[in-house]
């Protein structure tokens, strides 16, 4: 059977997969390989590590496709799956060094593709090493995958309300320590100087923080 892979859901390609189609279930895997990598790269911290479980979430999911629900959406199904196999490694296997994180690809101006790429390499640096594993995990489904809170809860097994106080203080963690990078050398985390006047910090909402948030894909809501 032919199809263009831009015109079928992941859901019509799961269902396809379900009753055998091995050449369906290869979109899938164009699909996610890429986000998958990327998702499992943020917790595992080691390239050749994030390929292996890549790798062992897709050979599951192929295992379990005839219990995938083909009324739900199938992103958060595999995403689960990947959390899943990323746990069982960190158990199995001690941490090792960080590598750089595969950005995704744009296609448009250099210059506005640099600039964003920096933006996001360094937020998501910032989130890494100042977040706990689980609101790293949700702010990363949220504003990489687009997943709604109702996805994020089905992927972290938490309640939607869970999921918004996650994001909650992820966002404000995350905008303390761009305000407190954001500080003068000379005055740091906002000491006043001798003779100076304590400037107020800006909220996240409104100040430096909330526009290099945006700036990075990481926007308030």
């Amino acid at each position: 059977m032919a199809w263009e892979i831009k015109t079928v859901s992941d859901e019509e390609l799961a269902r396809l997969t379900q009753v055998g189609s091995l050449s369906a279930f290869e979109k899938l895997v164009y699909r996610y390989e890429g986000r998958i990598h990327r998702f499992v790269a943020n917790l595992c911290r080691n390239d050749a590590d994030a390929r292996e479980i890549t790798q062992d979430t897709f050979v599951r999911a192929f295992q379990a496709i005839a219990q995938f629900d083909l009324s739900k959406k199938f992103a958060p199904w595999l995403f689960t799956i990947a959390r899943r196999k990323s746990i069982d490694h960190h158990r199995a296997t001690p941490p090792m060094a960080d590598e750089p994180v595969p950005d995704q690809t744009d296609h448009d101006d250099p210059a506005s593709q640099l600039a964003r790429k920096e933006a996001r390499q360094g937020l998501w640096s910032t989130a890494r090493q100042h977040l706990p594993p689980l609101q790293f995990e949700a702010l990363w489904l949220k504003y990489a995958e687009e997943m709604s809170v109702e996805e994020i809860a089905q992927v972290l097994r938490k309640t939607r309300t869970h999921v918004k106080v996650l994001l909650f203080r992820a966002r404000t963690t995350l905008g303390h320590e761009i305000e407190i990078a954001g500080k003068a050398p000379n005055q740091p985390n906002g000491v006043a100087t001798a003779g100076s006047k304590p400037k107020e910090t800006p909220g996240l909402q409104t100040g430096p923080a909330a526009a290099r948030l945006k700036q990075s894909g990481l926007g308030l809501v």
